[in-house]
């Protein structure tokens, strides 16, 4: 039988694995994408590739309209995430958000976004 401590050193022990992977980059999970690196980056291709806008984590609340549609984001920041939404102007029926730490390819291309509170 396997004690809690045991089951709660195996979770954490997993956690800090998934965590350091993400920073230095596996070779499965993180192929392709760009280093970590502070504020937000939204990509027109899968995986962190393609043209990259930048987002301005400060300007919270603004609805933003993209040129081009994206596929993909990496966000680090301790404050702010970003809500990405399918049709202009902060339109569809459900967007999707980042979190403050993420980095990951969309469900749908996304047309605008909205940055706020983490």
């Amino acid at each position: 039988m396997i004690s809690l401590r045991t089951a709660l050193r195996t979770a954490a022990a997993a956690a800090t694995a998934a965590l350091v992977g993400l920073g230095a980059g596996t070779a499965d999970a993180a192929a392709g994408w760009p280093p970590l690196q502070e504020g937000g980056y939204l990509y027109a291709g899968a995986n962190g590739t393609g043209a990259v806008s930048v987002v301005d984590l400060g300007d919270l609340g603004t609805c933003h309209t993209l040129a081009k549609p994206v596929r993909s984001v990496q966000i680090v920041n301790g404050s702010a995430s970003v809500l990405l939404f399918t049709g202009a102007g902060c339109t569809g029926v459900h967007p999707w958000a980042s979190g403050s730490l993420a980095q990951s390819d969309l469900p749908a291309a996304a047309l605008s976004y909205r940055v706020i509170p983490a």
